[in-house]
């Protein structure tokens, strides 16, 4: 009787076990793979990302921030917009030169798509700015060297 008791008692456990969920694991994390959303990348110059950066990105009306974070050692940082607005993206960087911001927003449309973003003032008008220095910068050159020929060329006083 004993020995029939066993053979029945592992029989109704190999029934439970088969008919066990196989995916019930208590304490398991999965993932899943999706190709939507937005990625953006900050930069001190095209060969300095701000790696490791931490930033703070606010969805349209938010007061408490939607994601925060710290870019990557190439300067990226990723997000899944969730509704169409004006999202606000705070990014601090510290580099060599010493510590750096910069606040911009990015536009999603009624699709969740990028429909623009706005770049800082300094990065909008670089080539200007260098451009005007330049010029600014030969002048003062030519005027520096007019002077003192001139002043080469005349006579001393006795």
């Amino acid at each position: 009787m004993t020995r029939l008791a066993g053979r029945l008692g592992f029989r109704l456990l190999l029934a439970f076990l088969a008919g066990a969920p196989l995916g019930a694991h208590a304490h398991s994390t999965n993932y899943q793979v999706e190709q939507k959303g937005m990625a953006v990348r900050a930069f001190y110059s095209e060969t300095d990302p701000a790696a490791y950066s931490q930033y703070e990105l606010f969805g349209p009306g938010d007061q408490e921030p939607h994601q925060v974070g710290r870019t990557d050692k190439n300067g990226y940082l990723g997000f899944v917009p969730d509704r169409p607005g004006v999202w606000r993206l705070q990014v601090w960087g510290e580099s060599s030169h010493g510590f750096h911001g910069v606040t911009t927003e990015i536009t999603i449309d009624q699709t969740l798509g990028l429909e623009g973003f706005k770049k800082p003032l300094v990065a909008t008008y670089t080539k200007f700015v260098t451009g005007i220095s330049l010029i600014f910068g030969l002048f003062g050159a030519y005027a520096l060297w007019v002077t003192r020929r001139n002043d080469a060329r005349k006579p001393e006083k006795p």
